[in-house]
């Protein structure tokens, strides 16, 4: 296991940055998700540390060593791929223990090694197996287990989890969840799904065109996201935002938005009269009330189960509403919404920084 830093990491193809100045700490035995949109710079920043990119400026450090000019093979890293990267001429015990032959390793601990990996991955009865006659999720298996024999001082894994159907990516992340609280292996892990990451990580980097937005533990981005970007970008059903200016009103501080819809603001916030903000509110904290509050019309109504999702209008601005309730209403009903102030996200219209 072993520390990796990263200062001021930077990457260019000709004249395009891809990876902007990023500085990222991840302390040894932590499991840290990179997660953003595509085009974002997660995989190339996951490609350099594994050293398949090389580096334009800035500084990689695995342990006690700068590895920006020390071969991908000589880094003490595996990586497990999107596409598995299976053999698929050799079985799975092969195919697991390829690398270790490579190395030159004796026999014996080869197949002890092997054998372990097996164990902890439930592959005992495959080993005999070529991956053909194996299931997606198990062939995932393979690769992870072929990480694991190697022992290494990280693990990276890149979007490992893309090609399974839901059901199964629901079942392989616990199951990486659960190998690494095992093996307590540094574990630095790409993604696009921001579920994934909040299930997952210790801590997330948020990234957005080639920088590192926000990085925190999963429920520390969600309750006080740094910017509207990681607001809407972390939790599902995204975060809603209205924008408008904020000012005096007959019961306090409130916002009215362009369409004239006005909305509560905290009290002892007179510092915010006269600038312009984005309001946001979560869906799962907004109440469906009879009392007075925002008017909204719902357009659609989709009920999951245990929640409904109410789609709404507020003003022009599209709301969704999560309700444990069993709602009796129709599109087109017109409803009280209740925004709890104490739930309230403000940012700055101009940066799109909280406030």
């Amino acid at each position: 296991m072993a520390r990796v830093e990263i200062s001021q990491l930077e990457k260019s193809y000709d004249d395009s940055e891809v990876v902007r100045g990023i500085d990222i700490d991840i302390p040894d035995g932590e499991f840290v998700v990179l997660v953003g949109p595509s085009g974002c710079g997660k995989s190339t920043l996951l490609r350099m540390i594994a050293g398949l990119e090389s580096v334009t400026d800035g500084e990689i450090r695995i342990g006690d060593t700068v590895v920006n000019d020390i071969a991908a093979k000589d880094r003490d890293i595996a990586m497990v791929f999107q596409n598995y990267a299976l053999y698929p001429h050799m079985t799975v015990a092969e195919n697991m223990s390829f690398a270790l032959k490579l190395k030159g390793e004796a026999k014996p601990a080869i197949e002890q090694a092997v054998k372990r990996a097996s164990s902890i991955l439930g592959l005992d009865a495959l080993l005999a197996r070529y991956p053909k006659q194996l299931s997606g999720g198990q062939r995932q298996r393979v690769a992870m287990g072929r990480a694991i024999v190697r022992d290494p001082k990280v693990f990276l894994f890149d979007e490992p989890l893309s090609n399974l159907d839901a059901k199964l990516r629901v079942q392989m992340r616990s199951e990486i969840k659960e190998l690494h609280q095992r093996l307590k292996t540094t574990t630095i892990y790409v993604t696009h799904d921001q579920i994934e990451a909040m299930t997952m990580a210790d801590r997330i980097v948020v990234m957005q065109g080639g920088i590192v937005e926000q990085v925190g533990a999963p429920l520390e981005l969600y309750d006080k996201p740094a910017n509207v970007f990681v607001a809407t970008f972390i939790g599902s059903p995204s975060m809603n935002l209205y924008s408008g200016t904020a000012e005096a009103g007959d019961g306090g501080l409130v916002m009215r938005t362009q369409e004239d819809v006005v909305m509560p603001l905290p009290s002892g916030r007179s510092d915010l009269a006269g600038r312009r903000i984005v309001y946001g509110i979560r869906p799962e904290d907004i109440v469906v009330g009879a009392g007075p509050g925002v008017v909204a019309s719902i357009s659609t109504i989709e009920p999951t189960g245990a929640e409904t999702l109410l789609l709404c209008k507020v003003g022009s601005v599209n709301t969704v509403v999560v309700s444990r309730e069993r709602v009796r209403l129709g599109p087109g009903d017109d409803i009280s919404l209740i925004f709890p102030i104490e739930r309230l996200h403000l940012f700055d219209e101009a940066t799109g920084r909280r406030i």
